[in-house]
């Protein structure tokens, strides 16, 4: 109706092109406006002055050879004073906007490699805005803002990027897994070290006083029982201590363990013959290697206690009068 009385509305934001007989002739504001008809004036259109945002992607190839496609986002609007020029030198403005952003960005990428066009898309989007500010000037229009807003490289080279990635920090952990089992390692031999020397005090201290008791225990016998000689006294202590190693092997229910027949009597040559002592494994059980080693090291030890005991019995009788 208004139309038909020669009145038009403009909205908030925007501005209407009045043109008479075809022929530019004013900007209208926002509000109400008479058009007489009759007298030749008339609407050309409506130029919004809001910002509008326009999203290109373009490929393109870095440095290195590697194809990206880098996501523009430009923020532009048309310029009040200069409504005329953006209504009528231009008739698609996007494409317009499109065309600049493909220039500058396949301009620019190439010079960098992948790494470096991640660090510098802030640079791109500022020669991408630079490049259009100066180019769309002269149509009416005003670039607000121009940024970059993604870098989507090849499927293929996402993903060895990843694996290289995932790759370095397999690299790290295994080294800081590699010194923690270093380290572990190595309080453990200081601690088996610490142990084994702890442990030597205290044999060297059992055997000592082991000596102590032995030379007091014969002294006391010789003066107790008149009579007696060094060599009564050695063979009683020796038939000790064979009763003592008998037991302790006996106590042992899975002993493998075959002795050359033999008697008390016969304890003076028990040192002699001690290395004829030989394991046979049965076939119910079947004990692994580790095992016999185990049984070897135990008797050996028991035989190398035996013998230390006999020499000590024999300096201390020798001394004995």
């Amino acid at each position: 109706m208004g139309q038909v009385l020669g009145c038009i509305q403009v909205d908030q934001s925007t501005v209407a092109i009045k043109e008479t007989f075809g022929k530019f002739d004013d900007v209208l504001e926002p509000g109400c406006h008479c058009l007489p008809w009759c007298l030749g004036s008339q609407l050309a259109g409506h130029l919004s002055l809001r910002v509008q945002q326009l999203d290109v992607r373009c490929e393109t190839k870095t440095k290195d050879n590697v194809f990206v496609t880098v996501v523009a986002s430009v923020q532009y609007r048309a310029l009040a004073e200069k409504a005329a020029d953006a209504f009528y030198k231009l008739s698609n403005t996007r494409a317009q906007i499109q065309a600049y952003v493909f220039d500058v960005i396949r301009a620019s990428v190439p010079k960098l490699d992948l790494d470096s066009t991640f660090e510098q898309k802030n640079d791109i989007a500022k020669a991408v805005e630079e490049e259009l500010e100066k180019a769309m000037s002269h149509y009416g229009f005003e670039i607000v803002q121009t940024l970059i807003v993604d870098i989507e490289p090849d499927e293929h080279v996402k993903r060895a990027m990843n694996e290289i990635n995932a790759a370095a920090r397999m690299r790290v952990a295994a080294n800081e897994k590699a010194e923690a089992e270093k380290i572990l390692q190595i309080k453990r031999a200081e601690g088996d070290a610490e142990s084994k020397y702890l442990a030597g005090l205290g044999i060297a201290r059992q055997r000592q006083a082991i000596v102590d008791g032995l030379r007091d225990s014969v002294l006391a016998f010789s003066v107790n029982v008149p009579g007696t000689t060094s060599k009564d006294v050695m063979d009683m202590v020796l038939v000790t201590q064979y009763f003592d190693t008998m037991k302790e092997i006996g106590a042992s229910s899975k002993s493998n363990s075959v002795f050359i027949p033999h008697g008390p009597g016969a304890v003076e040559t028990l040192p002699a013959r001690s290395g004829m002592v030989f394991f046979r494994p049965t076939q119910a059980n079947n004990i692994s290697s580790f095992y016999v080693f185990e049984q070897v090291c135990w008797y050996c030890e028991k035989l190398f206690d035996l013998a230390f005991s006999t020499f000590i019995w024999y300096r201390i009788l020798n001394k004995c009068p």
